[in-house]
């Protein structure tokens, strides 16, 4: 017998667990019939595709039994599914292969890791049977293969793993119950919770139990009616694909049932898209939302949250391909009735029915967004909370619905409570207003806070904050909205716009000229222009950038991605000349002084946005120079 430990992320993922991660232990039984429905899915695909399964006797079930008598009650859950061989145990319940999961692990706080709800995250549900069990048993053996294994653990830190004995395919696990776990081993119990979340699986879920009579008519020595016990073996699920089933014989409850089922969440979905498509293509397709973001969605290695099937045959739920990237947060089914049960990856990339659902798809998905931004704007702004970065990654990379997705999209505004939309802005904009404004790079509050939206807010303009690290280059790209341009009020092209009409440019004065000449020279090559501002009132200073080059705060989220291998852009100081701190640069000879304060004026513009100057250490020492002054 070999001994082994868990790998540490599985010990920690137990330890969540047992201390009741789950908000409900009971959940335990759907879990495990999920991943026995998922081996079934697994062997009923190789039995249609691989040479060496195709003449395998299949008809697929899920069993259950228990025994209520004594001191240690037990449960089993058996299936004649794939099954597993030694090195699929060990990898399967040995270990946690996504690196994102070991991520997100590492990231939980402590009062995190209290929250009853996050155990959905993680699509590991087997090991949930320790909330209610002493001691797990799972006897497998491989489709195609003559050993079978036993892998047996008590939850605390260390399995066994050795031959064992089955005489079929598939998978059997067994819980020795704990005391929290007794109650279980019930039929009423265990036909009541298939019933609240299994109810949907595909395949027949069939529970064996011993069923006590008595015969009044016959008595046994104490004269007593004389017991009758009778073993049976009954189906208690439908056994139908929910998807396939018309949306008018469902409820609500049931969607929602299978998408925790399905996609191992402990809540509802924010919301839920079933479509039946007839005519030269035929699909189902049934599609969820989360009620909260999954925590790997930002991580490159993120589990796609959609399983294809063909004619109700499951084929891949790890294919990145079925919708966009910036939609992984969807979870769901497709089901087609046209491609072939034989299609790989490779295939399923060029396949033009499979981009014909997939087209169909995104554009039903976005659909349903619009129509409930209009409906439900409560429910839109829960939604936009959680997912309204990727949906900006949209307009990035989906041109074909960038129309669609410039109207989902929603962003703060400088004048409006919580989230606007362009539409939305643009009904609000005045007259003489030439375009959307708008200020990227850092903090929301940071933003909110900068000196270049004074100008704007005197003249009664708008400006839309937008905080996330890629709205620098995702709404810079879209040019935009309606024939309405879009600028940048911290890129040099916005600054004339704020010139009322027929107002003249009021030229510089000499000693306004040698002032931004005498800040140029002292900053050299840290800049790229110093320019006399006219939008500036109370502030000595800010920073801008030229207007095809990216801000300072994206370069630095750039370099931070390993994308640092590009010419930096160099910032352009825009400085208020009436300033008291900028005049005293223009009456001074002091060379060093000049340069000081010179440097001092640089470093506090980037600082208010937000960015570190290269140097802190020499920034403090001038600042304390220039105050011992």
């Amino acid at each position: 017998m070999a001994q082994k430990k868990f790998k540490t992320e599985v010990a920690e993922l137990l330890q969540l667990i047992i201390h009741s991660l789950y908000s409900h232990k009971e959940i335990f039984l759907r879990e495990l019939i999920s991943n026995a429905s998922d081996a079934l899915d697994k062997l009923k695909y190789r039995t249609l595709t691989d040479e060496q399964l195709k003449g395998l006797a299949f008809d697929p079930r899920i069993d259950i039994s228990f025994t209520e008598e004594g001191e240690r009650r037990t449960l089993t859950i058996s299936d004649n599914g794939l099954g597993m061989n030694e090195e699929d145990l060990g990898e399967n319940l040995g270990t946690i292969a996504s690196s994102g999961t070991k991520k997100f692990l590492a990231s939980l706080t402590d009062e995190q890791k209290k929250d009853s709800n996050l155990i959905g995250q993680f699509g590991v549900g087997f090991y949930s049977a320790f909330m209610v069990a002493d001691r797990v048993d799972v006897v497998s053996r491989k489709a195609g293969e003559e050993e079978a294994w036993l892998w047996s653990s008590t939850g605390k830190g260390s399995y066994s793993l050795e031959k064992g004995e089955r005489d079929s395919f598939g998978t059997t696990i067994t819980l020795t119950l704990n005391d929290e776990g007794n109650e279980f081993a019930n039929r009423w119990q265990i036909e009541q919770l298939v019933k609240k979340y299994s109810d949907h699986i595909a395949y027949p879920i069939f529970l064996s139990y011993d069923q006590v009579s008595y015969d009044d008519k016959k008595k046994d020595d104490e004269g007593n009616p004389k017991k009758k016990t009778e073993h049976k073996v009954e189906q208690i699920n439908s056994s139908s694909a929910l998807w396939r089933r018309p949306k008018g014989e469902l409820t609500d409850e049931q969607y929602n049932e299978f998408y925790k089922q399905s996609s191992y969440d402990s809540e509802d979905p924010l919301f839920y898209v079933h479509t039946r498509a007839e005519g030269a293509t035929e699909y189902i397709t049934l599609f969820y939302v989360p009620s909260k973001a999954p925590f790997d969605m930002y991580y490159a290695d993120y589990r796609p949250g959609v399983k294809l099937y063909v004619k109700r045959v499951y084929i891949t739920d790890d294919d990145k391909e079925l919708l966009p990237s910036y939609l992984r947060f969807v979870r769901g089914v497709i089901d087609s009735e046209d491609l072939p049960l034989n299609v790989s990856r490779e295939i399923l990339q060029q396949n033009r029915v499979m981009s014909a659902i997939r087209t169909a798809s995104v554009k039903k998905i976005l659909g349903e967004f619009a129509k409930i931004s209009e409906q439900n704007p409560q429910l839109y702004t829960t939604f936009i909370e959680q997912y309204n970065r990727p949906l900006k990654e949209g307009l990035y990379s989906d041109w074909a619905n960038r129309d669609a997705l410039l109207e989902l999209v929603r962003f703060k505004s400088s004048t409006e409570e919580g989230w606007t939309s362009l539409a939305s802005y643009k009904e609000r904009m005045s007259a003489d207003q030439k375009a959307i404004y708008y200020i990227t790079g850092g903090k929301e509050e940071t933003l909110k806070a900068s000196p270049l939206l004074a100008a704007y807010k005197k003249r009664g303009f708008e400006v839309l904050i937008m905080s996330d690290d890629i709205d620098d280059l995702v709404v810079g790209s879209i040019g935009k909205y309606q024939e309405i341009d879009l600028k940048a009020i911290n890129k040099s092209g916005a600054v004339d716009d704020l010139k009322a009409e027929g107002e003249k440019e009021e030229k510089a004065s000499k000693e306004e000229k040698a002032l931004i000449k005498k800040i140029k020279k002292a900053l050299g090559d840290r800049v790229k222009d110093v320019v006399a501002s006219s939008r500036l009132a109370d502030a000595p200073a800010v920073v801008v950038v030229d207007e095809n080059d990216p801000t300072v705060q994206m370069q630095q989220l750039l370099k931070s991605m390993g994308q640092g291998d590009f010419d930096e852009a160099k910032p352009i100081l825009e400085v208020n000349v009436d300033d008291p701190m900028v005049k005293k640069i223009g009456e001074s000879e002091d060379k060093e002084y000049v340069a000081d304060l010179s440097a001092v004026l640089l470093d506090q513009a980037l600082l208010a946005e937000g960015v570190m100057p290269k140097d802190p250490v020499a920034f403090t020492k001038k600042l304390h120079s220039l105050l011992s002054r």
